[in-house]
């Protein structure tokens, strides 16, 4: 009984996986290459700490 609730989950996913490709084709690539093209952090130009918020560095240098 255990077997088949796993098959009929697993049949479950695989279909709503199917139909999901079928809804959105390229929805998969989109979010991988709009994942791959962010911004690199801003780093510091004396040190390379990464700066954070809109203050200078703590190496009392302006970065």
């Amino acid at each position: 009984m255990l077997v088949k609730i796993f098959i009929l989950f697993l049949g479950g996913m695989a279909l709503i996986g199917l139909i999901g490709k079928w809804l959105f084709p390229g929805a998969i690539r989109r979010a991988v290459t709009k994942r791959m093209s962010l911004a690199k952090p801003s780093r510091c130009a004396e040190c390379g700490r990464y700066l954070i918020g809109q203050g200078g560095c703590d190496c009392g240098k302006k970065g």
